[in-house]
């Protein structure tokens, strides 16, 4: 259904006849750390993530898997190759 509340417009899953279902009754608006992020929308209610309805929630454990604005660094793990095994992916 369309959102009435926060994000009017919008459709939204959590929306049904009685009202917003989400945790809370409404979405939660950007935090700090969602500055620069290319899925932000701005609503006259407030700026909102396009794809996470409490985005404070994905930044607890560290990054936002969905961030735009993040640059993320690739770690190449110096593990051991087994010799027979890379020879035979060489052919």
């Amino acid at each position: 259904m369309v959102c009435t509340t926060l994000r009017e417009g919008y459709e939204c899953v959590f929306m049904t006849k009685k009202g917003c279902q989400f945790n809370g009754g409404r979405c939660h608006t950007i935090v700090e750390q969602c500055d620069g992020c290319q899925r932000i929308v701005d609503y006259p209610t407030g700026k909102f993530c396009m794809n996470f309805l409490d985005p404070s929630a994905k930044w607890k454990k560290g990054v936002c898997n969905m961030a735009t604005h993040v640059k993320r660094n690739h770690v190449d793990d110096n593990h051991k190759l087994n010799p027979l095994k890379a020879s035979k992916r060489s052919h």
